[in-house]
C-alpha cells in the first residue's frame, strides 16, 4: 500500500531502500518520545528563534518526517502484546479535557453510524447492526501520550470487516470519523484493516458504558490513546487527509507504538 506522506510518482519499494539506512538507526519509540532540541533546529533549519513562524514550521516539518518513517516501519500483520483477562482494569481509566460529569450520554435507540466517502453502501447503522455483525475480542495495553498506561479488554466487530460489509474502498489512504464530544479522528487504511483494530461496543464483557464511548468508539493496539476516538457518529473512506482534533493542536498524526 502507497504510503500517504509520499507522491503518487515516488515508488513505495524505491522510497523504502532510500530509508533503510535511517530506519535500521531510529527507536520507533524513540520517534514518538525524542525529537530535536530547539537549538538542532535552529540549526537545520535557519529559522530564529524570535520568530515563532519559523520555528513552528520546523516542528511541523519534522513530526511529519516522523510520521513517514512510522508509516514506513508499520507492519500490518504484526499483531500488539495481548494479556490474560485476570489483568482487565474495571472500570477503565478515564481520560479527557472535561470532567467525567460532563459527559453526555448519548441515546442508542436513536443513534445512528453515518457512511460517507468512497463507500458503495452508505446507509446508516444502528446499535443492534453492529451487535449483529461478528465480534472479535482481545486484551491489550492502553498507552497514553501523557505516559501513564492500563490493561483493557475490548470486543467489538473488526473494522475490516465491517469496512468490506458495507463496500470501501481498501485501496483508499484514510479512514475518518466524527464523534459526539466534537474530538474527530482519522487513520491510515493499513491500520484500519488491522486485525486489531475494533469498533468497539463492550468492555470486560459488558456494554460499553457511557463515559467511555457508548455505543461505539474506536480501539487499535498500535496506536497512542489519542488516536481512539469515543461516542463515534460518522465515518468516512477517503483520499484527501482529514486529519483530527489533536494533531490540529500539534499531536502526531501516525502516532504509533
Amino acid at each position: 500500500m502507497r504510503s500517504p506522506f509520499r507522491p503518487d510518482n515516488v515508488p513505495d519499494a524505491a522510497v523504502l531502500d532510500n530509508h533503510r539506512p535511517l530506519i535500521r538507526s531510529l527507536e520507533r519509540r524513540g520517534l514518538i518520545r525524542g525529537g530535536l532540541s530547539l537549538g538542532a533546529l535552529v540549526m537545520l533549519t535557519g529559522c530564529d528563534v524570535k520568530r515563532p513562524a519559523s520555528v513552528q514550521a520546523a516542528l511541523r516539518a519534522i513530526s511529519r518526517m516522523n510520521d513517514e518513517v512510522q508509516a514506513l516501519l508499520f507492519d500490518p500483520n504484526h499483531l500488539a502484546p495481548t494479556y490474560p483477562s485476570s489483568m482487565i482494569l474495571r472500570p477503565p481509566k478515564f481520560n479527557a479535557y472535561y470532567d467525567v460529569m460532563d459527559v453526555k450520554p448519548v441515546n442508542g435507540e436513536t443513534w445512528r453510524l453515518e457512511l460517507s466517502g468512497l463507500i458503495a453502501d452508505k446507509r446508516p447503522w444502528t446499535v443492534r447492526d453492529l451487535q449483529a455483525m461478528p465480534q472479535s475480542s482481545m486484551v491489550i495495553k492502553h498507552i497514553c501520550v501523557e505516559g501513564w498506561s492500563y490493561i483493557g479488554g475490548w470486543t467489538g466487530v473488526p473494522l475490516r470487516i465491517f469496512l468490506e460489509r458495507v463496500g470501501a474502498d481498501l485501496r483508499a489512504q484514510y479512514v475518518a470519523f466524527k464523534t459526539a464530544d466534537d474530538y474527530p479522528s482519522s487513520i491510515d487504511m493499513a491500520t484500519a484493516l488491522h486485525p486489531q483494530t475494533l469498533l468497539a461496543i463492550k468492555y470486560g464483557g459488558e456494554t460499553l458504558a457511557d463515559p467511555f464511548g457508548y455505543p461505539v468508539r474506536l480501539r487499535m493496539a498500535t496506536k497512542l490513546g489519542y488516536k481512539n476516538p469515543k461516542w463515534i457518529t460518522a465515518l468516512e473512506v477517503t483520499n484527501t487527509y482529514p486529519g483530527g482534533f489533536w494533531e490540529k493542536k500539534g499531536f502526531p498524526w501516525f502516532a504509533g507504538i
